[in-house]
C-alpha cells in the first residue's frame, strides 16, 4: 500500500485499523494519528512506530486518506478544523484528502456541507470484531468520491475484515444487524455456554467450546459460500441429536426473536438521529 493514511483520533478502533495495515504490508511511516490524549499518542507511537502528532492540522496536510475516528459529538469541532485550512490544501501538491467518517449516526450531507468545497468524502460503519481483525465494515460514498478513493477506503477496511458497499439509506439496517450484531453473538455464546455447564461440563471447557463452535460454523459459511440452512443440514442427522435440538430452538422461535432484535435496533438508530 503506498497510500499515506492518517487518523483523527487514537482510540480502539483507530488503533485495530493502525494494527491490520501495518500487518497487511504498510509501513509504519505511511501512518499518522493525532490525540487529544498525550498518553494514548504515546502509547500507540511506542507499539506500532507510527508518526503522532497533538494537532489535527499535521494530519490533514500529510495524509492521502484522513480517517475521523472520533466521537459524533465531537466531529463538527474537527470539521471545523478542516474547514479552515481547506484553501492551503486545495493549492498544495497532494491537494485535498479524501475523508472518511466512522462517527456513528453522522450522515455524509452533514460532512460535505460543513466543508467549503466538494470533499470526497465516504461514510463507514465498522464493527467491534474489527479490534482482532474480524470485523464487518459497511460504506457509503458520497458525491463527491470516485472509484479510486472507495478502492482506498476498502483497502483500510480489508486490513481488518470484510467490507460491502452500501447506499447511505442502508446504514440503519446496517447498524442493527453488523454495528450491534457482536452483542447478540456474546449472548448466545454466553447461553450455550450456560448450557454446557447445565449438562456437566466446566465453565471453561463449556465457554471454550461454545466460542469455537460459533467462530467455526461462521468461517464455514464465508469461506464455503454455501447457504447456512444447506451447511445446517448436513449437521442434521434424521431422528438424531442435532434436530431435537432444532425442535426446541423453533418451538422457542429463535428466529421470529433474532429478525425483530436486528429490526429493533435499526429502528432505535434512526431514532437517534432524529
Amino acid at each position: 500500500m503506498k497510500l499515506r493514511v492518517g487518523f483523527v483520533g487514537a482510540g480502539a478502533m483507530a488503533e485495530a485499523l493502525i494494527r491490520g495495515l501495518i500487518k497487511s504490508g504498510a509501513a509504519p511511516r505511511q501512518i499518522i494519528a493525532s490525540d487529544v490524549q498525550a498518553a494514548r499518542l504515546k502509547y500507540i507511537k511506542s507499539q506500532y512506530g507510527i508518526k503522532t502528532s497533538a494537532n489535527n492540522r499535521s494530519i490533514y496536510e500529510n495524509s492521502d486518506v484522513v480517517v475521523l475516528a472520533v466521537k459524533p459529538q465531537n466531529l463538527e469541532e474537527v470539521l471545523v478544523e478542516l474547514a479552515d485550512i481547506t484553501q492551503v490544501l486545495t493549492e498544495s501538491v497532494k491537494g485535498l484528502p479524501l475523508i472518511v467518517s466512522i462517527a456513528a449516526g453522522i450522515s455524509i450531507k452533514f460532512v460535505e456541507e460543513a466543508l467549503p468545497v466538494p470533499y470526497p468524502v465516504i461514510r463507514a460503519m465498522p464493527n467491534t470484531p474489527a479490534v482482532v481483525g474480524q470485523g464487518a465494515t459497511a460504506i457509503s460514498p458520497g458525491s463527491s468520491t470516485r472509484r479510486e478513493h472507495e478502492t482506498q477506503c476498502r483497502s483500510i477496511f480489508e486490513a481488518v475484515g470484510i467490507v460491502v458497499n452500501v447506499p447511505e439509506a442502508q446504514m440503519d439496517a446496517v447498524t442493527g444487524l453488523s454495528g450491534s450484531g457482536p452483542a447478540y453473538g456474546y449472548v448466545i455464546i454466553e447461553a450455550l455456554a450456560d448450557a454446557g455447564v447445565r449438562v456437566g461440563l466446566p465453565r471453561a471447557v463449556a465457554l471454550g467450546l461454545a466460542a469455537q463452535t460459533l467462530a467455526g460454523a461462521a468461517k464455514m459459511v464465508l469461506e464455503t459460500g454455501q447457504h447456512p440452512g444447506v451447511l445446517k443440514d448436513q449437521v442434521t442427522s434424521p431422528g438424531g441429536t442435532t434436530i431435537a435440538g432444532l425442535q426446541v430452538m423453533e418451538r422457542g422461535g429463535i428466529r421470529g426473536i433474532l429478525m425483530d432484535t436486528v429490526a429493533a435496533a435499526a429502528d432505535r438508530s434512526k431514532e437517534l438521529k432524529r
